[in-house]
């Protein structure tokens, strides 16, 4: 009796130590888990991707609600306003939110910035997400608030030949990215004035591409057109406003990049690999 008394009672310490044992497995995966969430680097990318979905979001609903609220209405706010709407959303957004994320709300100007090595490898994917779930998310609530046909569409579809908008995206992309890398990434530039600058082109922009006779509509951002477009399955043309952009940025960023070092020769500039910027995180 007195053996299986003290058999139970080691089976009971043993079966205790395990308890324990386990739980301190589990309270040390908490600990871990909470520590990650609340790491100081994981908080400040998620604030990054929240802002610059909110950003996105923002502009897509302010700009293509415009576009819709015009066609729907008659004409009510006019070309000139749409413009308007376009450059005053993204200047806002750029001095709310610029200082949180960068600004970039296009995964043309993110991809253009990871290139040439302003913008980390990693970040890339998931600020592009970002901004592409908060242009599905603006365009479906204007699809939900407004009764949007197809004659009121708010998306992008070429009106000429895929490649007269292919031509047209390419080149006020361009613009845009030289605007940008000037104001945004030149110490020589004044930082107070890079959203006022980048609101004007894209206004200036919106003029020329999306005037009375509208060639492709002025996207310059490859969310722009394909939120609107999800929502309202609309995929006319649409591999134009995600190439066109891309092409367009990449292009203005590595010219504005050549003229940036003009105090060394440009063999030297190509050898050493100078005229890329550093990288930013």
């Amino acid at each position: 009796m007195a053996a299986n008394t003290e058999g139970s009672r080691e089976d009971e310490i043993s079966k205790l130590e395990e308890g324990v044992h386990a739980d301190n497995i589990c309270a040390s995966q908490s600990n871990t888990s909470i520590g990650f969430c609340s790491s100081p680097s994981v908080v400040a990318v998620a604030q990054k991707l929240i802002a610059e979905a909110i950003g996105t979001y923002f502009i897509i609903f302010a700009g293509c609600g415009s576009v819709a609220v015009n066609k729907l209405y008659d004409g009510s706010i006019t070309f000139p306003g749409i413009c308007v709407t376009w450059g005053l959303i993204v200047m806002v957004m750029i001095y709310s939110l610029g200082h949180v994320s960068g600004g970039h709300f296009n995964p043309a100007v993110t991809i253009a910035f990871t290139i040439f090595r302003r913008f980390s490898w990693k970040l890339a994917p998931l600020y592009i997400i970002a901004q592409v779930t908060g242009s599905i998310l603006a365009s479906g609530t204007l699809a939900l608030l407004l009764d949007v046909t197809s004659t009121s569409y708010f998306g992008t579809v070429p009106v000429g030949s895929n490649s007269q908008s292919l031509a047209m995206e390419i080149i006020i992309s361009f613009l845009l990215m030289f605007v940008v890398c000037g104001v945004s990434t030149d110490d020589r530039a004044i930082g107070e004035l890079a959203g006022l600058a980048v609101g004007m082109t894209i206004t200036l922009n919106v003029f020329v591409a999306g005037g009375c006779r509208p060639i492709s509509g002025a996207s310059m951002n490859p969310a722009r057109s394909i939120g609107p477009a999800i929502v309202k399955q609309v995929y006319k043309g649409l591999w134009v406003y995600i190439i066109g952009p891309v092409i367009g940025t990449l292009a203005g960023a590595f010219v504005y990049n050549l003229i940036r070092f003009t105090n060394k020769p440009l063999l030297q500039l190509v050898k050493s690999r100078s005229f890329l910027p550093k990288l930013r995180e």
